[in-house]
């Protein structure tokens, strides 16, 4: 039946009321209750509510014809009830006799699958909330995957607005993991907390823990989230990550990679003509620094390698000790730190293993074992915060390698957990006068991690004061634009709540104003896709001018963090750097490599590659370097064999060169990342949620290359290690019900997006089946191909929870 004029004595039968409707049309009769309603009309608007009334006539029609001309016509008044509106907001006019209306299509909309022009009407006239009432079981997953896909190019607060909906409508239909998507995504702890005391369902509560676990969030359970204690304990244990080590091996296991591997297996010299596998003037030191690094990308998580971990019966003196002896000062601090990486997320024998250089003599040693604990806790918190118990003793001492290497610990293994034990440590020291320079800025940017995204005004004001502290000299100096850094994490993905901040960063020195107001924008904007924050950082690049002038830089790379949200911000963002290069001061050129490894990271995109190939061979060596430190990040894990075969030439080619043959091999490393099991894109969820950990390693690491030769070629590479914020297994891991790994057929293939789409379209094309555990590429989507299980989460990632369909009957 259709939606009866509201105002039809309604008592009768629904054909009565009908009948009324139509009679309604032609007639004016005096006696009608409506009478006066109607005279309160404009003539537009009785045409319009006489036209609504045809329709609603017609659609009930038996012909299909007509029904079909009537869902046009419907689509007609919308637009008009919305210029309508606009009008009558302006003249602040009565709009209740609309609204009549607008509800009465919205109710035909949503009988007749289109959704999304019931949305886009409601949007129209602001009232979204009525769209709660009109969904039902048969359309509210397409409606709200319009709401949420709308939501990426919708102005502030609209965007908001429109998810809160949508969380509203998924939480009355009890979808709770897309509600619980939608709570992280508003970074709204509350909504979290909502979802976990709405399901009852132990199993659901698991699968959500998984999900909070990915996005890398602190959260703590309490009683009215689960009553049991037990239950309580094992659900906080998935939140702490603790799974996490052994369902990465349980994948390396299946794909048959556990065999470690050297850098000479990365390098394959032997595929090169004769000249390069020498490398004979190359500084040993350097070399073996680059090899310390590849062996660590490329071991990652997997608690054995040829270097480091090395069993003692191979040689009775221990030759692990011996690698580490084969780099100099600072480079060993990296070695003893690449220990932790290749124990990544094991903290029981990672921390007993980095135990033995605790003991050294030499202070660059126990400085990387101190970093190698933190980088073994990262992403992995602990009840009993072995990480704060080791580190903060270190934090004071007086050797400054010592102090870094505790400091940066601590930043990478309490990333985003806002402890305060932490802050109460690291805070004093942005005030101390003695502090050294490299201390401040770790610290700057360990606080930063640490309190990620969350506008914290006491961190805020500590840094704030150490950099009106420096001194003219220092604020030259390349490692004194980590503290502005370390305030923009502060801020990361906040939008309006850094405006306070950048006008206090307004006062500063002229030589860091600039530089510290991009820095503030782009991380407040980053992973929105604000279209006037990109052309604001576009028009600080198109000014040309004086040498010396560094902010240049962080507003390329704000335009990266910007766009990032989504595709079609992607591509466009490309294609605007790539007008940058052609005509851009050389501190822009140096930076635009390092957006595009951003924008396209692990995820290797033909045209970007290109770009980059082109750019490693430029004149200039800072864009030299920065190109090819970028395909290593394009490539990230993805053991891309034409990435590689680059890297391989570029080897060759640079054989003479120690500083660019070291970002080759850098590069060399990071494609093989994990042997091609880990990621380092900070989205995910099917690019919904974007993970602020893993932003702000990203950014940091590219902050720092933004100046190659000072700090990663200087005697700061462990800024490297930053990644590890970033890494992730690019698995789905399906498990049964007591959390053991269950290997089920699953169609692996691209997303394709089916928003708006009639129907049930497929959602995945030129799909090829497997069985769990599998690896994902960017942009790949999986769906079971079997219909035994049911899967706990709508979107297969990660770990997945399955339960035995019911109705599952074997050979109908």
């Amino acid at each position: 039946m259709a939606p009866a004029d509201p105002n039809s004595t309604g008592s009768t039968g629904g054909g009565a009321t009908r009948d009324q409707a139509s009679v309604k049309v032609p007639s004016k009769d005096p006696k009608k209750k409506d009478e006066k309603k109607d005279e309160d009309l404009s003539e537009e608007d009785l045409a319009l509510k006489q036209q609504l009334e045809l329709y609603v006539e017609r659609v009930q029609d038996s012909d299909p014809g007509l029904q079909k001309a009537a869902l046009e016509s419907m689509r007609n008044l919308a637009g008009e009830i919305a210029q309508e509106y606009a009008k009558r907001q302006t003249e602040e006019a009565i709009i209740d006799d609309l609204m009549e209306l607008v509800g009465q299509i919205v109710a035909f909309h949503m009988k007749h699958n289109a959704e999304p022009e019931a949305v886009d009407l409601l949007m129209e006239v602001e009232d979204l909330d009525l769209l709660v009432e009109h969904v039902d079981n048969a359309n509210y997953k397409r409606t709200c995957l319009y709401l949420t896909s709308s939501a990426k190019y919708l102005p502030g607060p609209d965007d908001m607005l429109v998810l809160d909906i949508a969380y509203t409508i998924y939480m009355k239909f009890e979808e709770f993991p897309r509600a619980l998507q939608i709570a992280l995504y508003l970074d709204n702890m509350q909504y979290v907390k909502q979802v976990f005391t709405s399901c009852n369902d132990p199993q659901k509560k698991r699968q959500f823990c998984f999900i909070l676990a990915r996005h890398g969030i602190t959260f703590e359970l309490d009683e009215d989230m689960c009553s049991e204690d037990d239950e309580r304990e094992g659900l906080q244990e998935i939140i702490n990550n603790i799974k996490v080590n052994e369902g990465y091996l349980t994948l390396a296991r299946d794909i048959e990679v556990m065999e470690p591997k050297s850098p000479e297996d990365i390098y394959k010299a032997h595929l090169l003509d004769g000249r390069a596998s020498g490398g004979g003037s190359v500084d040993s030191a350097r070399q073996n620094l680059a090899a310390t690094f590849v062996n660590a990308f490329v071991n990652a998580g997997f608690g054995q390698d040829k270097l480091m971990t090395v069993p003692s019966e191979a040689s009775s003196s221990g030759s692990s000790t011996s690698w580490l002896f084969k780099n100099k000062e600072h480079g060993k601090a990296s070695a003893a730190a690449s220990l932790g990486m290749i124990l990544l997320w094991d903290v029981d024998s990672g921390l007993a293993q980095l135990d033995k250089y605790f003991h050294s003599t030499d202070m660059h040693v126990i400085a990387g074992a101190l970093l190698g604990v933190g980088i073994v806790n990262c992403g992995i918190k602990n009840e009993c915060d072995p990480a704060l118990a080791l580190l903060s003793e270190y934090v004071d001492k007086e050797d400054s390698s010592i102090r870094i290497g505790a400091i940066m610990g601590l930043g990478l293994a309490y990333a985003g957990s806002q402890d305060e034990q932490i802050r109460s440590k690291l805070t004093p020291i942005l005030g101390d006068a003695k502090a050294s320079l490299d201390v401040i800025a770790f610290t700057a940017i360990s606080l930063g991690l640490v309190y990620v995204g969350s506008c914290n005004e006491d961190v805020a004001q500590a840094i704030i004061f150490a950099l009106m502290d420096r001194s003219e000299s220092e604020l030259g100096e390349p490692l004194t634009r980590l503290l502005p850094l370390g305030l923009g994490l502060l801020y990361l993905g906040k939008q309006e709540s850094v405006e306070a901040t950048a006008e206090v960063s307004k006062t500063f020195d002229e030589k860091i104003r600039k530089y510290c107001d991009m820095t503030l924008l782009s991380c407040a904007y980053a992973g929105t896709g604000n279209v006037l924050k990109v052309q604001h950082f576009l028009g600080q690049c198109a000014q040309h001018l004086e040498k010396g002038e560094t902010y240049q830089g962080p507003a390329v790379l704000g335009i990266a963090m910007v766009a990032m949200a989504e595709e079609l911000g992607v591509e466009m963002a490309i294609r605007s750097l790539e007008h940058l290069l052609q005509y851009g001061e050389q501190n822009i050129r140096r930076a635009v490599p390092l957006a595009l490894g951003l924008l396209c990271i692990s995820n290797p995109k033909v045209n970007v590659m290109d770009t980059l190939s082109r750019l490693s061979h430029d004149a200039d060596t800072e864009v030299a370097m920065a190109a090819i430190v970028s395909l290593g990040l394009i490539g990230a894990g993805t053991n891309n064999a034409r990435i590689a075969g680059m890297l391989r030439n570029l080897s060759s080619y640079y054989y003479k060169d120690a500083s660019l043959l070291f970002c080759v091999r850098i590069a060399q490393g990071l494609v093989h990342l994990g042997k091609g099991l880990l990621t380092l894109a900070p989205y995910h969820s099917e690019r919904f949620l974007l993970s602020p950990t893993a932003l702000a390693g990203l950014v940091t690491l590219l902050h720092a290359c933004l100046d190659m030769k000072a700090i990663i070629l200087g005697k700061y590479h462990y800024v490297l290690y930053f990644l590890v914020l970033a890494m992730q297994p690019r698995m789905l891991m399906t498990v049964d019900e007591n959390l053991k790994p269950l290997s089920v057929p699953v169609r692996v293939g691209q997303a394709v997006d089916v928003v708006g789409q009639a129907g049930r379209p497929k959602t995945i094309t030129g799909f090829q089946t497997h069985s769990t555990p599998v690896l994902l590429s960017a942009g790949d989507r999986a769906e079971l191909a079997t219909e035994k299980y049911v899967p706990l989460s709508p979107i297969l990632e990660g770990f997945v929870i399955l339960k035995e369909n019911p109705e599952y009957r074997e050979d109908h």
